[in-house]
C-alpha cells in the first residue's frame, strides 16, 4: 500500500508540472543531450541499483523512456520520468502506453532541476558530470537514507560511489556509478 501512495504523490506531481503540449524545449535548462542508453546498460544500471518490485524509480532526463519500461516490465518497479524535451516526453508516453505499463509508468514534461524527488527510492541518471555537479544539492535534499543514485558514465564529484561496474555495449566500455543516500546528520 506504501509504493501505491508514493506513486500517487508522483502523479500528483506530474500533473503540476506538466508543460502545455507544443511548447518548446528550453535548451538553455538542459543538462544533456539525448543519447539513448544501450538496452544492455539500462538492464545493468537497474541491476547495480538492486532495484526491487513496487520500489519508485526516477529517470532524470528519461529520453524516450526506455529505463522506465524496464524498470516496470523486468523489475516490477513504478517508474517516473522527468523529460525535458516536449517530444521526448510524448515519445516515452507512448511506448509506456504501448507496453501497457500507464499503471506503473508515468512521464513528467518539465525541468529535472524542479522535481521533489523524495518518493524516490532509486534514481536514474545520464547526464554530464557537470550537470550531476548541478543536481547533486537536490539530491541530497530530497532523497532519504538508503536511496540510491545510479549514474551512467558520470560520476557525481564529492560522493564515493558504494560500488562501480562496468559493462561492454557498441564496442565502448561504460562505467556506472552506484550511490548510497547516507543517514542524515
Amino acid at each position: 500500500m506504501q509504493a501505491a501512495g508514493k506513486f500517487s504523490a508522483a502523479f500528483c506531481l506530474w500533473a503540476a508540472l506538466a508543460v502545455a503540449p507544443g511548447q518548446k524545449t528550453d535548451h538553455a535548462r538542459s543538462l544533456a543531450p539525448f543519447v539513448p542508453s544501450p538496452q544492455h546498460i539500462v538492464e545493468k544500471m537497474l541491476e547495480a541499483a538492486q532495484v526491487k518490485p513496487n520500489e519508485t524509480i526516477f529517470d532524470l532526463g528519461c529520453g524516450d523512456g526506455r529505463v522506465l519500461i524496464t524498470a516496470a516490465r523486468k523489475f516490477g518497479a513504478r517508474a517516473v520520468g522527468v523529460e525535458l524535451s516536449p517530444n521526448l516526453a510524448r515519445t516515452a508516453t507512448e511506448k509506456i502506453r504501448k507496453e501497457g505499463l500507464e499503471d506503473r509508468c508515468k512521464v513528467i514534461q518539465g525541468d529535472l532541476m524542479e522535481v521533489d524527488l523524495s518518493e524516490a527510492d532509486v534514481v536514474v541518471l545520464y547526464l554530464l558530470t557537470s550537470s550531476n555537479e548541478r543536481l547533486r544539492p537536490n539530491l541530497e535534499k530530497y532523497l532519504r537514507p538508503g536511496a540510491r543514485v545510479v549514474s551512467h558514465d558520470y560520476e557525481i564529484r564529492g560522493w564515493k560511489p558504494a560500488r562501480m561496474e562496468s559493462a561492454d555495449a557498441h564496442n565502448r566500455r561504460h562505467t556506472i556509478y552506484v550511490y548510497v543516500m547516507p543517514s542524515r546528520k
